[in-house]
């Protein structure tokens, strides 16, 4: 029997009986980095790191993706509003959370990490690069899923059985859980990467799994962008959103990294 369409209701908040606001999406958003801190301390272990490296990096991570997925959301998708109301920038609960953001504040906070303990821990910035591409997909995943719970970010009208009617939004008639097809999306990268690096092992190419992160997942977010709706009204009309129009630098430097022939430490 086929699917005749799937109603969504959930409430984002998890007790929302209670005056416990937490929601899904914060839970899910801290499962994900748990799990993206356990695979990538997993791997600075194995290759014979001191595991308090894991825990430094891990904060500056951390502060980096918030503050860049913020800024990002702010700057890159209503700039006029937040420019006009700064104070609310800081207000993320509110939501407003744009991954192409983190994608510029992380490679940065990797730069100065590498150089601050280069010599301390033997380290550089491809090496980074190369750890956090096989982390990143999961908590990307997990932040996907939270959007659904969120009932926020879908796509298009869609007649197929497995669109979904986001009722919370007042929405009638189904829609593509765009969120869905990106967690799958996530989750299907990082197993891609992660058995290129259990396969090759120390054989890899310095910046291989990096090229492969920003170019698969990128890729597919620019793919996906065809059936969202656009996030905000300046993009009615526009030929490419604007998550496709960030996407395309971040593949291009994808593929930058597979091909590039010199594979010099950076």
């Amino acid at each position: 029997m086929l699917l005749d369409f799937i109603t969504w209701s959930i409430d984002p908040r998890i007790f929302p009986s209670t005056g416990i606001h937490v929601r899904w999406y914060g839970l899910f958003y801290a499962i994900g980095l748990y799990l993206a801190y356990v695979i990538v301390g997993w791997m600075i272990k194995k290759e014979g790191k001191p595991e308090r490296l894991t825990d430094t990096l891990a904060l500056w991570v951390i502060v980096a993706a918030i503050l860049g997925a913020r800024l990002g959301h702010c700057f890159f998708y209503e700039p006029s509003y937040y420019l006009a109301n700064p104070w609310e920038i800081l207000m993320i609960w509110k939501g407003g959370l744009a991954s192409h953001g983190a994608a510029v504040t992380i490679p940065i906070a990797l730069w100065l990490f590498a150089r601050k303990y280069k010599q301390k821990y033997n380290i550089n910035l491809i090496w980074l690069f190369d750890k956090l591409a096989v982390g990143i997909p999961v908590p990307a995943f997990f932040i996907r899923m939270g959007n659904l719970m969120n009932s926020e970010i879908y796509g298009v009208e869609t007649s197929l059985p497995w669109g979904f009617i986001f009722e919370r939004n007042g929405e009638t008639v189904p829609k593509h859980p765009t969120q869905i097809y990106e967690a799958l999306s996530y989750l299907l990268i990082f197993f891609i990467i992660f058995f290129v690096y259990k396969k090759r092992g120390k054989e890899i190419k310095p910046g291989l799994l990096a090229g492969l992160f920003f170019f698969l997942t990128f890729t597919a977010r620019f793919l996906i962008e065809y059936i969202k709706n656009p996030q905000v009204d300046f993009e009615i009309g526009m030929p490419l959103y604007m998550g496709q129009i960030l996407s395309l630098p971040l593949i291009i430097v994808g593929l930058w990294f597979i091909f590039r022939k010199n594979p010099a430490k950076i």
